[in-house]
């Protein structure tokens, strides 16, 4: 059993100790406020200040939505780092730092002038969104629930989702009351992201529970009178590997692999859906009710999915999201009116909200949470690489085919791999040490 102490230094202790209910939910709502500001550099976000923006500064359109694309890239090298961070220093200082970073940077672009400084502000804050903030959350999740860890990581699912939708409207909204100034709505998305989850980082959150005297999940471990221990929790029984160890076992690169294909649906399907829905006659303002739809979806999704992860073995749970993923892809090519395009889209979402809950746990019941950063830092880049490579795919089939039918299969086939290797994975046995 690890030991617990109670840090008398540490205010947080107290208030923990004294908490009415199990302070990880605390610390989980402190993590869903970073998920949810995260949406200040989402691509639905940017996608408000696309015209403006353009009309304005007499910039291309490709040249201000490039700037999402280029710290994806980048991302992959950052994620890694990201890892280590939160290894070294903790959640806390991760989430903390990015959540800072992320308001500052957004409110700055109030200024911006120039293609560069635009890539370098907007693209510091879309690093914020990819790799730290993302990372942090469901470590923090995973290191303070063990058998509801699943249900803990719906909430940061659902914190996301609603700040999917949410956070297009503040902008739109703060741009109608500055006169529709784009740069002033710049500088209010960057002070909410400060008000919103600043105050909850820094007072609220705790890196695990061992910090406070507390145990995952609330659970109490009980001994005899020898001091032996009767009863194990979740905790107790999840094995500990370190990142060396779980980086020389097939079932870490076999996971990254799979993460990597299920993202590359993700952002095939996401980024391409408004103009493919429109190239079958669905309208403007249809095409764009239903990205909204699908952030439903994924709040109703990520509930489903985090729920079930409490019951049924990760990899079951995991090629379950994979395969439902792949089938609705398939779906698209059925849309022809309305209804069709929202359907289909609350249903694509609803696994979408499996991505936000499945992957970033999945690890945890191989290796353990106490490296869980570091594993997630370290595979994350395959996430970045799928999503690169099924925006850019996508594209390409368009291009040559001038349709995007033959996109879809591809995704399926994609789910088809994922599933089989997850099939194939066996949970790792750890190194005997002599």
């Amino acid at each position: 059993m690890n030991p617990i102490s109670t840090p008398s230094t540490d205010p947080r202790a107290a208030l923990a100790q004294r908490s009415p209910f199990f302070y990880g939910w605390a610390v989980v709502l402190a993590a869903g406020s970073t998920m949810f500001v995260r949406n200040a550099a989402a691509t639905l976000t940017i996608a408000v200040f696309v015209f403006p923006m353009s009309e304005d500064l007499g910039w291309s359109r490709t040249v201000i939505v490039g700037a999402a694309a280029a710290a994806g890239v980048v991302s992959m090298f950052v994620s890694p780092l990201a890892g280590w961070i939160l290894q070294r220093y903790g959640a806390r200082v991760l989430m903390a730092s990015s959540v800072f970073i992320l308001g500052a940077v957004i409110l700055s672009l109030r200024w911006t002038t120039s293609p560069i400084s635009f890539y370098l502000l907007f693209g510091v804050g879309r690093l914020m969104f990819q790799a730290p903030l993302q990372i942090g959350a469901s470590t923090a999740a995973a290191q303070w629930f063990v058998r509801m860890r699943g249900r803990s990581s719906s909430i940061l699912g659902v914190s996301h989702s609603l700040g999917m939708g949410l956070f297009p409207l503040f902008a739109q909204l703060f741009m109608n009351a500055s006169d529709g100034d784009w740069r002033m709505a710049w500088f209010w998305m960057g002070i909410s992201v400060w008000i919103i989850a600043l105050p909850l980082t820094l007072l609220v959150f705790v890196n695990k529970p061992e910090d406070v005297g507390l145990r995952p999940d609330g659970d109490k471990t009980t001994t005899d009178v020898t001091g032996e221990i009767q009863t194990q929790t979740a905790a107790d029984q999840e094995e500990q590997w370190t990142l060396k160890e779980a980086m020389h076992t097939p079932a870490m690169w076999t996971l990254a692999l799979v993460g990597g294909l299920v993202f590359f649906i993700h952002t095939g399907v996401n980024i391409h859906q408004a103009a493919f829905l429109r190239d079958n006659g669905i309208s403007p303002s249809i095409a764009a009710s239903a990205l909204t739809v699908m952030a439903g979806g994924t709040a109703v999704g990520s509930i489903l999915w985090g729920n079930l992860l409490d019951r049924l073995p990760v990899k079951i749970v995991y090629g379950m999201t994979a395969g439902w993923l792949g089938g609705m892809s398939l779906l698209f090519l059925l849309v022809d009116s309305p209804a069709m395009a929202f359907t289909v889209a609350a249903l694509f979402g609803i696994g979408l909200g499996g991505l936000l809950v499945v992957p970033p746990a999945a690890a945890a019941p191989y290796f353990g949470r106490n490296t869980l950063g570091a594993t997630r830092g370290a595979t994350e880049p395959f996430v970045s690489g799928g999503q690169a490579i099924g925006a850019l795919g996508a594209g390409l089939i368009f291009d040559y085919t001038g349709s995007y039918e033959g996109t879809f299969p591809t995704f399926t086939v994609a789910a088809i791999l994922a599933i089989l290797l997850l099939f194939a994975t066996r949970r790792p046995t750890k190194p005997v040490v002599e």
